[in-house]
């Protein structure tokens, strides 16, 4: 599969220089720009496969561009912004966005949502994944391990999910809780740890390789 092609747009410079440093480390092609003119001028040479594009850009904002963006309706569009408002967020996805991510905002989180983007545009998801001789089938909804079938829950079979869909990446468990959970979860994050040990147990994993503890910052599958 071609490696994906990625446009940043965002006037802030601290921003566009982490974004594209830190994309050209995940292993993506980054093309990264200031504002919606230049944005426009990259397109047609770089193709982009997805866009993250900043709200308040200097001339035609952000919520402009993605409209016309959305031209190509095979893109991949995430909007930055440092506004919460629920308005804008309308306007944002209304607009063409297929995402929208507010200001600070954690950047393996974001690397997950354009993964997952990617996936559906470029109809590139498979319903198998595996990690060494683990497999998910998400159609029927079966594990294995090797040829033994594993029997989880629905909260343990969406953790694994979540980590199955982030190989390589720490993912907190704030995050867990919100994508396991729901944003919306309010109670104690050991809930994660009581998971992650139940999994554990059911994939065999009693070294801790498959489902690794990164202390002081979650856990991740492999590397």
């Amino acid at each position: 599969m071609e490696t994906a092609r990625i446009l940043v747009v965002d006037d802030e410079p601290s921003i566009r220089e982490m974004l594209n440093m830190g994309l050209r480390h995940r292993g993506f092609v980054v093309q990264a720009c200031a504002d919606a003119a230049e944005a426009l001028s990259i397109v047609s040479q770089f193709s982009p496969h997805a866009a993250i594009v900043d709200v308040m850009l200097p001339g035609e904002n952000g919520f402009q561009l993605s409209r016309r963006l959305r031209q190509d309706p095979d893109l991949y569009i995430l909007m930055l912004t440092a506004r919460d408002a629920v308005a804008d967020r309308v306007q944002g996805l209304e607009g063409g966005a297929d995402d929208y991510l507010i200001k600070p905002f954690d950047f393996d989180e974001l690397v997950a949502r354009l993964r997952a983007g990617l996936r559906r545009v470029r109809k590139e998801e498979t319903d198998v994944w595996r990690y060494q001789d683990l497999s998910m089938d998400d159609a029927s909804h079966r594990v294995q391990r090797g040829q033994a079938p594993i029997n989880l829950t629905a909260k343990e079979y969406e953790l694994l999910r979540y980590l199955m869909l982030n190989p390589g990446i720490v993912l907190s468990k704030t995050q867990i809780l919100q994508h396991v959970w729901g944003y919306d979860y309010i109670g104690d994050d050991n809930l994660v740890e009581v998971h992650i040990s139940s999994l554990r147990d059911k994939v065999q994993d009693y070294d801790k390789t498959i489902i690794q503890t990164v202390r002081g910052f979650g856990y991740r599958l492999g590397v």
